[in-house]
């Protein structure tokens, strides 16, 4: 029974007892191919031999010490994402939403060491960042806010996609900091930019001596095929958060920073508990091993490209498809009427999407997910957008 449990998620009616690769299986003993990976999070898939073999070890070895004392596993993460990333310093949290608030925390930071009492960050229209106080106020969703005012001050909306709202911003605004953006858009419903968004952003953010904050919480770890979305791209941000696909399920953020921003953290300016202990830490090793070893960004890269493919081929013509979106394993059917019954009907055949921005089919497959079992999420998927739209 639930109910102990706060009514925060409106849960769908199954339980799931155990995973292997891209199935789970509920306590019926039900299969389900899980085209969803736990909202972006499981990359590997589930019971990753190399991951799971990580976490017993650690856990017979030592989970947690706290930040009062060094952590070598945690030394040796950040140097692996700083050599992917080409940043300079990471501070580790448990969450996205805890990565998010350590990114603001910078763009204050910075904003007072250059004299600016209010500092404000310029965020975006359906944007996603998380439900703390300061990010569910950066988050672009009305309904994410609605009942917890007053919200934090200090950030200035304008449209996704859009630079000429932001330079109208820089021309009538003196207190702004930073610009904090997703290179893709995930809950707003899998919106990709212009492709020069992200250069206009940066050239914006250098000449208004702006940081450029990117949250790759979904778009990161390889992905959209490339080990961060920004690398599809010419640009390096100065602050960029990462969770979810991180840890594979173990709770670990990253809020990955350089240049200026990287020395703005000081001893009593931030910290965790329990961020970047042991446990969390050798399970993300452990992914960014095996993410190396299986080759697996830049098979996200090519199953992103046969998954569009597939979609376009199968969902041709259809009335009622507006757009087929995509980068690498984030893929976004857009219709022209909201379509939440459809995760039901999926999961009563086995399998498990979303339903973001109430039209637009979310997938987000594990990156281990095979050529065959992509054509399998196409004909289901395409089967049932098909029959939903037939009158």
């Amino acid at each position: 029974m639930a109910d102990h449990i706060m009514s925060t998620y409106k849960r769908l009616p199954i339980q799931f007892q155990r995973g292997e690769g891209i199935w789970l299986w509920d306590n019926e003993n039900r299969q389900y191919l899980d085209a969803l990976s736990g909202i972006a999070v499981c990359g590997l898939g589930h019971a990753h031999p190399a991951v799971t073999r990580a976490i017993s070890e650690q856990a017979g070895l030592l989970v947690h010490t706290s930040n009062l004392y060094g952590i070598a596993l945690q030394e040796q993460l950040a140097d692996t994402l700083c050599e992917l990333s080409a940043m300079d310093r990471v501070f580790f949290s448990n969450s996205g939403a805890e990565a998010n608030e350590a990114a603001i925390k910078i763009a204050r930071l910075y904003g007072h060491s250059r004299g600016i009492d209010n500092p404000a960050i310029i965020v975006m229209e359906k944007s996603f960042h998380g439900r703390t106080l300061a990010t569910l106020t950066a988050t672009g969703n009305r309904k994410v806010q609605a009942g917890f005012e007053p919200l934090v001050q200090g950030f200035i909306r304008v449209p996704y996609n859009d630079l000429d709202a932001i330079r109208t911003v820089a021309a009538n605004s003196n207190n702004v900091v930073a610009v904090l953006v997703e290179p893709i858009q995930g809950e707003g419903g899998i919106n990709i930019p212009d492709d020069d968004y992200l250069q206009g952003i940066r050239r914006l953010c250098d000449d208004n001596h702006w940081l450029m904050m990117l949250d790759e919480i979904q778009s990161g770890m390889g992905r959209t095929g490339k080990w961060f979305a920004w690398q599809h791209s010419t640009v390096l941000p100065d602050v960029a958060t990462l969770a979810k696909a991180l840890g594979n399920g173990v709770p670990i953020g990253a809020c990955l920073a350089s240049g200026q921003a990287a020395l703005m953290m000081q001893p009593g300016n931030h910290g965790s508990t329990f961020g970047g202990n042991p446990l969390a830490c050798r399970a993300a090793i452990a992914v960014l091993e095996a993410l190396k070893q299986e080759q697996l960004v830049t098979h996200a890269a090519a199953l992103g490209t046969h998954l569009l493919d597939g979609f376009n081929t199968a969902l041709s013509g259809l009335e009622g498809v507006t757009a087929i979106r995509g980068r690498g394993l984030m893929i976004g059917i857009e219709l022209d009427r909201p379509c939440a019954e459809l995760v039901g009907r999926a999961m009563e055949q086995g399998l498990l999407i979303n339903v973001t921005a109430e039209r637009v089919v979310r997938l987000l497959p594990p990156l281990i997910t095979t050529v065959k079992q992509a054509d399998i999420i196409i004909e289901q998927v395409g089967e049932l957008i098909r029959e939903f739209l037939t009158p």
